[in-house]
């Protein structure tokens, strides 16, 4: 029998992606779906689409920050309650360490994404962007020597390119922000749903019953 499915794509620089992930990860709503999540440069795809980065769009910049809160509250995700200094990092890095587990050991990557949001957008860190920043959180995931094996590995070809096409494939999809989710429903019909305002349209679409999160009731 077939499932609901979701790709969600992902960037640890985004907060709404993080309340996304959280609530896929935890809502009752979801525990039947088959969720794949992916990890995209979101700087690149901003690139691709010609999109302005919100922080760059005055008054949207301070609305931004007030807005996660407010989501974060709705679902229950724990957030910190002022961004993390010098947001929004640079995340590349990041983003390529999380191609690199997708590459060399896919059965972390959920945990990995875990701890990295954990880190960034519970506890602060404003060095999630560097290597020096993200070592230690790589390390609670697989011990110092893994961690080498994953460090070692950003650099190589074939996880840059998995970066390049995860961001592409997010694109081709319809994505132009983050979160992004292109879902696709028993009857086999699949669609793209963009921001945390419309997850009540994602569960409706994939026949889901949203009654049993209180959150949804403040979306779309």
């Amino acid at each position: 029998m077939s499932v609901p499915r979701i790709t969600l794509y992902l960037d640890v620089v985004s907060p709404f992606g993080y309340i996304a992930f959280h609530v896929l990860r935890n809502s009752p709503v979801f525990a039947k779906c088959n969720i794949t999540y992916v990890p995209i440069f979101l700087g690149g795809l901003m690139n691709a689409c010609g999109n302005t980065p919100p922080v760059n769009i005055k008054n949207k910049d301070v609305w931004i920050g007030k807005e996660r809160l407010r989501w974060a509250r709705y679902f229950s995700v724990p957030m910190v309650e002022s961004n993390p200094e010098g947001f929004p990092p640079m995340t590349l890095a990041t983003e390529r360490a999380l191609c690199a587990v997708s590459v060399k050991s896919p059965e972390k990557l959920i945990p990995t994404i875990e701890a990295l949001y954990h880190s960034f957008w519970v506890q602060g860190n404003a060095k999630i962007g560097q290597v020096e920043g993200f070592t230690p959180v790589l390390e609670s995931v697989f011990g110092k020597d893994g961690t080498q094996e994953i460090l070692q590995a950003m650099g190589h070809a074939e996880v840059k390119e998995r970066l390049k096409a995860n961001t592409d494939q997010a694109f081709k999809s319809g994505a132009f922000g983050i979160p992004w989710f292109e879902c696709t429903n028993i009857k086999g019909e699949t669609e793209g749903f963009w921001g945390i305002d419309h997850l009540g349209q994602v569960a409706d679409f994939l026949g889901l019953d949203r009654g049993s999160d209180r959150g949804f009731k403040a979306v779309l």
